[in-house]
């Protein structure tokens, strides 16, 4: 599914190009869900905005592939349209545009990449309240401008709408779980695990534990200073969450 070797990434700072990804490498098979867990500053937000394309993050080296694809080559458009969905830690508001209308031009965004056939209004309106009613997200959400007024979780519920509807093959979830209660934790794990299966796979991103007490992840990475510094299974989270992360920073510099 993913395969990332030898990853490096700079960004622009005041006294030059700053190195944040120093060698990363991850392999996450389809069907499988991964958790990279790491102190601020690790490189895990620098990650996920270099899967999605964002601006100012330069690759140096290294190679990212997606079923096949190089997708360092793509534009950020393509890598959606190859089955890229990154979910924001912030998703942001967008005045004067409803969830509907956002919706069908994101889809049929994607379809026309794809050389697919555009989605008509009867066909979008039964998809939405598909995926609506699977969510429990009211039909009275769709009329309003995209998270305008929203709580962190109805926000990163429309994330989960998003990411639903448009069906990517790989999620990239950045700390999702950024300032939600308990309630709306659940409702992005019911989202998620809905939508896990053979084809899809998933890299979830978090500082904490209680994120993957819903999710639970095949493999669990601990990142620090731009690289993976261990690997194991989803025991690692709770051992991680017992020691902190000093204990396994100070075991990669000894």
């Amino acid at each position: 599914m993913i395969e990332i070797k030898d990853l490096h990434v700079s960004v622009d700072a005041d006294d030059g190009a700053k190195e944040i990804l120093k060698g990363l490498n991850l392999s996450i098979k389809a069907g499988e869900v991964h958790a990279i867990m790491g102190p601020n500053g690790a490189g895990k937000s620098t990650l996920s905005y270099t899967l999605a394309g964002r601006g100012g993050y330069d690759v140096t080296s290294g190679l990212v592939m997606l079923d096949g694809v190089d997708l360092l080559a793509l534009k950020p458009e393509q890598r959606a349209a190859a089955g890229l969905f990154l979910a924001f830690q912030y998703p942001i508001e967008i005045p004067g545009v409803n969830m509907s209308m956002f919706l069908k031009t994101s889809i049929n965004a994607i379809r026309k990449q794809r050389g697919q056939k555009e989605l008509d209004a009867l066909g979008l309106l039964k998809l939405i309240k598909v995926k609506t009613k699977e969510l429990g997200i009211s039909d009275d959400m769709m009329k309003r401008a995209v998270n305008v007024g929203c709580s962190g979780g109805e926000k990163k519920r429309n994330e989960v709408l998003q990411m639903a509807i448009l069906d990517p093959k790989f999620c990239v979830l950045d700390e999702t779980d950024s300032g939600l209660d308990i309630d709306a934790l659940k409702v992005v794990a019911e989202g998620v695990n809905r939508m896990r299966g053979a084809e899809k796979s998933f890299l979830v991103i978090t500082h904490y534990q209680r994120l993957l007490d819903y999710i639970k992840p095949d493999v669990v990475h601990i990142m620090a200073d731009g690289k993976i510094i261990k690997t194991g299974g989803a025991e690692l989270a709770l051992e991680l969450e017992e020691k902190g992360y000093g204990e396994f920073v100070k075991g990669e510099a000894a």
